[in-house]
């Protein structure tokens, strides 16, 4: 389904007068905003702007960062950037001041960013990419929990949406990965029951196989295989239709769980997935 009749589908804006911050919305190269090729993070901020809220969108790499603006802008958004790293505490530490000074509060932190390049069986695992891929899909993300949730108790709530994978509850030969993102969901967890009496909600979504630039591009040149032919074997292996999802699934279901439309459910870890946990289950 193309943007345009994913906007279509939209009511009234689910997100006014919101205050969201994006970690990890720019995205591999590959894909524009007509393209089911984008990535989780893009798709998230533009839905989120398109939605009512002011979006400050973070990443790491600046030109792709600027796209996401674009895209934002160009739609009628309303958007501030900040590049950072989130693996440098330093730099964390400038997102929660960067959208007080852009727009007053924040309600919404979405914590999308995650990596799984070099990974594989513990035996064949080096220590150095186990080490940056925890460093990066979970030390990451309690840094940007850390530095915003006072913001965001000092606004008397909010709600915080993390981007875990069904990878956490499902077999997968990628022991860091699945490991780092079990630790995503107990984080989820534990910041869920911390947060009760601030008015916090916190919760994941779990996205399945998911055609995005970053899952093709690096499984296709990981396994030396074409794009083309490794979608059709991701495709066969989705229960519901044989068809992958897109990063707009995962921005639909990151949106409900932003907006006050969730405002009784916390701690919980709603998969994405096409059915692909229905049968672990």
């Amino acid at each position: 389904m193309s943007q345009d009749a994913l906007a279509a589908k939209s009511g009234a804006e689910r997100l006014a007068g919101k205050v969201a911050v994006v970690v990890g919305a720019g995205q591999s190269a590959g894909s524009g905003p007509d393209d089911e090729t984008i990535g989780n993070g893009r798709a998230v901020a533009m839905l989120f702007a398109r939605e009512g809220a002011q979006v400050l969108a973070v990443d790491r790499d600046p030109v792709s960062l600027q796209e996401t603006r674009d895209l934002i802008t160009s739609a009628g958004g309303s958007v501030q950037t900040l590049v950072a790293d989130i693996t440098d505490e330093e730099q964390v530490e400038k997102i929660a001041p960067a959208c007080l000074d852009a727009f007053g509060s924040i309600d919404i932190l979405h914590n999308n960013v995650g990596i799984g390049t070099g990974d594989g069986s513990v035996n064949r695992l080096e220590r150095e990419v186990w080490e940056q891929i925890f460093n990066v899909n979970v030390t990451g993300m309690y840094l940007t929990c850390k530095h915003v949730i006072p913001a965001l108790r000092a606004n008397g709530g909010g709600a915080i949406v993390n981007v875990s994978s069904i990878a956490a509850v499902a077999t997968t030969p990628l022991a860091a990965y699945k490991s780092s993102k079990a630790a995503v969901n107990a984080l989820t967890q534990n910041l869920a029951a911390a947060n009760f009496r601030h008015g916090i909600r916190v919760n994941a979504v779990m996205p399945g196989l998911m055609d995005t630039p970053m899952a093709i591009g690096s499984h296709s040149n990981a396994l030396d295989i074409d794009p083309d032919r490794l979608r059709s074997k991701r495709n066969n292996l989705v229960p519901l239709g044989k068809q992958q999802g897109t990063g707009w699934d995962t921005a639909y279901a990151a949106l409900f769980l932003a907006s006050d439309e969730a405002r009784f459910i916390t701690g919980v870890l709603l998969a994405v997935d096409g059915g692909q946990t229905a049968r672990v289950g």
